[in-house]
């Protein structure tokens, strides 16, 4: 448990809000980014989006499609694409499992958070989630709607 809370007290916190909206999240893991030329110091700077960004599996891979990461407004030669295919670091075990879960209808793999670890690599939470219908995702939000009133009248009385 000291390892996720090291994570979420990285400088770099970039998150995909979308998610928890769209999808039930079943299994997550944490996996490492294979980047190239100035990429890193986007991210390190904050400049990086996940927003409609999926994972997919191909030839015994897992890579990361249609993730943003700025331009690195101080990089001369080395620029890259803003949303290439990037390629994601898991163990074989990892990504069989994912590849024979993802197998099933509903199943996909998605990005949950971007971060810096301690040692100062990019890492990608990814989740393996089920998608959620019109009404789950109404009685998701009545839920959330409960909890904020709760908090608001726990806070407004004061023992």
């Amino acid at each position: 448990m000291a390892k996720k809370d090291k994570k979420y007290n990285s400088p770099v916190n970039i998150k995909n809000r979308r998610a928890e909206h769209d999808y039930f999240i079943v299994d997550e893991l944490t996996a490492g980014i294979v980047l190239t030329g100035t990429e890193i110091k986007s991210i390190r700077a904050g400049k990086a989006g996940l927003a409609d960004t999926f994972c997919f599996i191909r030839e015994g891979e897992v890579w990361v499609k249609n993730m943003y990461v700025a331009e690195y407004e101080r990089g001369s030669w080395g620029r890259h694409e803003l949303r290439r295919d990037r390629k994601l670091l898991l163990n074989k075990r990892e990504i069989r499992r994912l590849a024979s879960d993802t197998k099933n209808p509903g199943f996909t793999i998605v990005p949950l958070r971007l971060f810096i670890d301690e040692n100062g690599r990019a890492k990608l939470d990814i989740a393996l989630c089920r998608g959620k219908r019109m009404y789950d995702k109404r009685d998701t939000l009545k839920e959330k709607e409960g909890r904020r009133e709760m908090e608001r009248v726990t806070k407004g009385h004061r023992y």
